[in-house]
Formats: structure tokens, C-alpha cells, sequence
């Protein structure tokens, strides 16, 4: 069965183009705007979405904002004809996980598709793997990989693909230090657009949505001059 991709753009010409390139490997479902990708994205269920960042009415941030709470586990690639490291930045805060800036190559664009999709067949196959021994519980924090769900006490809390990844690796081996290089090969793996301060971002971020007092972790840990730990159990 093909992988289902969903394509959010408005202009009629780079949809057309796209389609024809995808479609020989992938379903393809193109939206014209971020409402109608909204609708598509919850009736179609994609397994990635290629998405637009300047559209007219709501851009493509936006976007990532409504589908998060709902299906964080979907990657997103953001295509933007803005150039700039601090609009990269800014999608992947949101829940992008790659970002290519237009015009991009055709090459380019099917190997970092390729490369989301095997990464998230890898994800499920480690989620079955792992929903025979059932979740993994560490202090406060219950993670599923199964259902991709994290709770915390008695609330779920909603992750980006990202985050769910950094947490599981952590809350998996307590004690033990990642240096950022070994973090971002482990949660990024082969994406391109990412350096060792992405992680900085993504364990920021992560604190936020975990830790009783951000500001005072005591499930993430900072190594200074090693990288980054759960506190041990």
C-alpha cells in the first residue's frame, strides 16, 4: 500500500508539479490552503505533509498549531521561499521536523520524504516491539510507544514527533549522559537542516510541557560540557 502524502500549497502550479513527482511512489492529496488541508489532513490521515509556510488568510504555522494536539506523530516538511535560519527555527518550534527552502531540488525533496517515512515505519516497528513488554514508566512520567501517548500523574500531555523521541530516549536509560551529537543522530537521524543547538531547543521546549518548574529540571538534566541525561531513578 502507498504511503499517504498531503501537500498544502496555494499556488495551483507548484501542487501540479509536485503531484506529478509524487504520485508515482506515494497517494498524493493536494489542499490549496490551510483550511482545506485542515479538512484533508482529518479525513485522509497522511503519513507525511509537505507543507507551505506564506499562504494568504492563515500561513502554514498555523497549521502546525491546529494538527499538533491531534496527530503530533506526523512529520511535516515546511517549503518556504523565506531563506532564513530564524523562520526554520521558528516552524521547527512549532512541529516541523525539516524545512526546504524554494526552489528546491526534486532529488532532494524525495530523499528527505524517503527519509521521514522510513523513520517513522522504524518508530512504529520499535512501538511494537516494545507494546509486548508494555510502557515505560520512569517517576512521574508513563510513556507508551504504542499509542505514542505520554502521561504525566493523571494528564496526557501532547508531544511533537520530536519531543515524544528525546523523552524516550532519556526516560529509557536514566543515568545515562547523550552528548548532543549522539542526541541529534538518535532523535534527528539523517534530517539535514539541524545542528547540535537544535537540541538545546528541543530539550527547552521538552522542560516546558514535563517538568514541574522548567527553570529547575528534575527529569532532564543539563551535563555541562557532556550533554544531557535523565536524572537517575
Amino acid at each position: 500500500m502507498k504511503k499517504r502524502i498531503l501537500l498544502v500549497d496555494d499556488d495551483p502550479g507548484v501542487r501540479a508539479s509536485l503531484k506529478v513527482v509524487l504520485e508515482p511512489q506515494y497517494e498524493t492529496v493536494a489542499a490549496g490552503s490551510v483550511r482545506e488541508g485542515l479538512e484533508a489532513f482529518r479525513r485522509e490521515s497522511p503519513h507525511l505533509v509537505l507543507l507551505d509556510i506564506m499562504m494568504p488568510g492563515e500561513d502554514g504555522l498555523q497549521f502546525l498549531d491546529a494538527i499538533r494536539p491531534e496527530q503530533p506523530g506526523v512529520p511535516v516538511i515546511m517549503l518556504s521561499a523565506l531563506n532564513t535560519i530564524k523562520m526554520a527555527v521558528e516552524a521547527m518550534r512549532r512541529g516541523a521536523v525539516d524545512y526546504l527552502t524554494k526552489p528546491f531540488g526534486i532529488r532532494e525533496l524525495l530523499a528527505r520524504v524517503r527519509a521521514l517515512l522510513r523513520r517513522g515505519e522504524a518508530s512504529q516497528a520499535r512501538a511494537a516491539a516494545g507494546a509486548s513488554t508494555g510502557p515505560v514508566t520512569y517517576k512521574h512520567i508513563e510513556v507508551d510507544p504504542a499509542r505514542r501517548r505520554v502521561r504525566i500523574g493523571s494528564r496526557d500531555v501532547s508531544l511533537t514527533f520530536n519531543e515524544f523521541e528525546l523523552l524516550y530516549v532519556l526516560i529509557s536509560n536514566p543515568g545515562i549522559v547523550f552528548s548532543r551529537e549522539s542526541l541529534l543522530s538518535k532523535v534527528w537521524k539523517d534530517q539535514t537542516f539541524v545542528t547540535v543547538r537544535s537540541v538545546d531547543t528541543l530539550v527547552k521546549r521538552l522542560r516546558k510541557k514535563i517538568e514541574t518548574n522548567p527553570a529547575d529540571p528534575d527529569v532532564i538534566l543539563t551535563v555541562w560540557g557532556a550533554g544531557y541525561k535523565a536524572a537517575d531513578v
